[in-house]
């Protein structure tokens, strides 16, 4: 029979719940605003972050669901944060497409100021959830909750890395900047993947 993990206190599962929920609402609005500018504006960076967007709100409820049981194997623990490590890659997987159909050619992406303002938001809220998140996973000694953590720095990391793509672009029109903003942090999203995976998150968040 699998071990029980030990089970964090009252107020802890609380804070958890309700960052879990905030992190829930916020992504909605980013995800959807983020999407909606990417096509209209055909830009592999804001569909990248957008992805991202999707993905860390799966995350959130993943790590919600784990934490609204009263009593969890320690297979579901590692179920949690090896779901979140998937979706990592998963991400990797879209930025790296969605920036490779612009080099090639197949689309040209314009500048968008909704896209800017979006982005903008999310560096400015994104840091704080991340670090509330971390803070959180070592007071409940969780592997999916720090793995969740990572995935909204990284939202931080690539809303920033996005904005400075599209500020270049919108400024000096120079296109493949976009697509080459959204590459930039391939690499870091396969780490945090990987670490997720194995079911810690490293302390790079």
């Amino acid at each position: 029979m699998a071990s029980i993990l030990q089970v964090p206190a009252p107020d802890t599962i609380r804070r958890i719940q309700r960052i879990q929920a905030i992190t829930t609402v916020w992504m909605s609005i980013e995800a959807a605003v983020s999407l909606s500018a990417a096509w209209f504006a055909r830009s592999p960076a804001l569909l990248a972050f957008g992805g991202d967007s999707a993905i860390e709100l799966l995350s959130a409820a993943v790590v919600l669901w784990r934490f609204r049981a009263h009593a969890v194997p320690e297979h579901a623990e590692r179920r949690a944060s090896r779901i979140a490590g998937v979706l990592l890659f998963v991400l990797a997987l879209y930025v790296v497409a969605a920036s490779a159909l612009t080099l090639l050619g197949y689309s040209e992406p314009k500048p968008t100021y909704l896209g800017i303002a979006i982005l903008i938001a999310a560096a400015a809220i994104m840091p704080w959830i991340a670090k509330e998140k971390r803070r959180l996973s070592f007071a409940a000694g969780s592997a999916a909750l720090r793995a969740d953590s990572a995935q909204s720095a990284l939202c931080a990391y690539l809303s920033l890395i996005a904005l400075a793509g599209l500020g270049v672009h919108a400024i000096w029109h120079i296109t493949w900047a976009d697509p080459v903003a959204a590459l930039v942090v391939t690499p870091l999203i396969v780490w945090e993947g990987r670490e997720a995976i194995r079911g810690r998150g490293c302390g790079c968040c």
